[in-house]
């Protein structure tokens, strides 16, 4: 039962990851540029955070070390969005 659980979470770990490309590609049409919106940012870091997790279970250094540096590029440009509209708002 647990592993099954396990197993429902990487595959929706890996399923948000891979949204964010398409969350991409819509928001680079509708713009007609290249845009990486914010839900982009939000979908890696919920997606690589849920497979940090699912590696961790699997007890996997190399998918641990992997997901670990891309969360923190992930919340880095979260902060820096954030950063940019609170200038804004002055």
């Amino acid at each position: 039962m647990i592993d099954k659980l396990w197993l429902g979470i990487g595959f929706l770990a890996q399923g948000m990851f891979s949204a964010r490309f398409f969350v991409q590609w819509i928001a680079s049409e509708r713009a007609k540029k290249s845009v990486v919106p914010i839900a982009f940012w939000w979908l890696s870091i919920t997606g690589s955070t849920l497979l940090l997790l699912y590696a961790i279970h699997r007890r996997d250094p190399v998918f641990i070390l992997g997901q670990s540096f891309g969360i923190l590029i992930y919340a880095r440009n979260l902060i820096l969005i954030f950063r940019e509209r609170d200038r804004a708002k002055v």
